[in-house]
């Protein structure tokens, strides 16, 4: 079944609750190694689809999408200042629906300059609505050293849980390690998928040897991935031994398999499609094994 059909056969049943439209199976979940918290194995990216007005029906969806998000039992929520009016959606949603303390929220920082930096890391917090942010990212890797400085005193004065770093693509994967090697980080957040598979030369297996969890970005490769399987099944042993039923639960599936991966954060307004992304982060995760089969089948579908 492909991620349209699945959503339709959801839209059959309009009175079904968001939470217990997938299965009441609890969600894989992977610890953050510099503290054992743990996290849901996938989450939700905000940039371009939570970047709308502050009413009307796209206001709605995202509303109704955060809502689906912690029905579904999912925890992350990934922003940035650099994605319009995301920040402040998310921040306007989750206070409407009262459900801070159910979620860990990620922004970044990207500007240069201390006093800059501090001046946007404000902006966003107000925006997020939010006392304690439970994670900043220096973004693109933009003026890493001055920020990762007043982060730190950040996270002294508890207005910070963690500290990261990002990047989406993969002519920075060198530059994301020797930051690595330089700071100590709890977070490094990467492009990763099976359009963008470099990251898995060396850079995840480094972020675990530093003790850094690891948030996917570009899960779908901007949703490349779809077009290349278009009208085609998923492979019935994948349906069979883990229980995928949408392309978009293989795609997720294939890269929460990696041991590497804390939490993938596919970007998303359309609640339906949120609770099928959930539904990869339930039943058994791919083994190496299963990973390659996984691959290959892709591979051979999409050529």
């Amino acid at each position: 079944m492909d991620r349209r059909r699945f959503c339709q056969s959801l839209a059959a049943f309009p009175g079904l609750a968001v939470g217990s439209a997938m299965s009441a199976e609890a969600l894989n979940v992977r610890p953050i190694p510099a503290s054992g918290e743990k996290l849901p194995v996938v989450g939700l990216g905000t940039w371009q689809v939570f970047d709308v007005a502050a009413a009307g029906g796209e206001y709605g969806e995202a509303r109704a999408t955060m809502q689906a998000l912690v029905d579904g039992a999912g925890k992350v929520v990934d922003s940035s200042p650099m994605y319009g009016r995301s920040e402040s959606v998310t921040g306007d949603v989750t206070q409407e629906l009262q459900v801070r303390e159910k979620l860990f929220i990620a922004t970044k920082v990207w500007t240069r300059g201390r006093d800059e930096g501090i001046a946007q890391m404000n902006t966003s917090v107000k925006r997020l609505r939010v006392d304690v942010l439970d994670l900043m990212q220096v973004h693109n890797l933009v003026d890493t050293d001055i920020h990762l400085s007043t982060l730190a005193k950040w996270r002294e004065q508890k207005r910070v849980r963690y500290l990261g770093i990002t990047h989406y693509h993969a002519g920075a994967h060198a530059d994301l390690e020797r930051t690595l090697k330089k700071h100590k980080v709890d977070f490094v957040q990467v492009n990763y998928s099976m359009a963008e598979p470099e990251a898995d030369a060396h850079l995840l297996d480094f972020c675990r040897e530093r003790g850094a969890a690891v948030l996917i970005n570009r899960p779908f490769a901007e949703g490349s991935l779809f077009s290349r399987v278009r009208g085609k099944p998923v492979p019935e042993w994948a349906a069979q031994e883990l229980g995928i039923q949408s392309w978009g639960q293989f795609f997720l599936k294939w890269i929460v398999g990696h041991p590497a991966v804390t939490c993938v954060i596919p970007g998303t307004r359309n609640p339906k499609h949120l609770m099928d992304n959930l539904g990869a982060a339930r039943g058994a995760l791919p083994d190496a094994a299963q990973r390659e089969k996984m691959r290959k089948d892709f591979a051979a579908l999409s050529a």
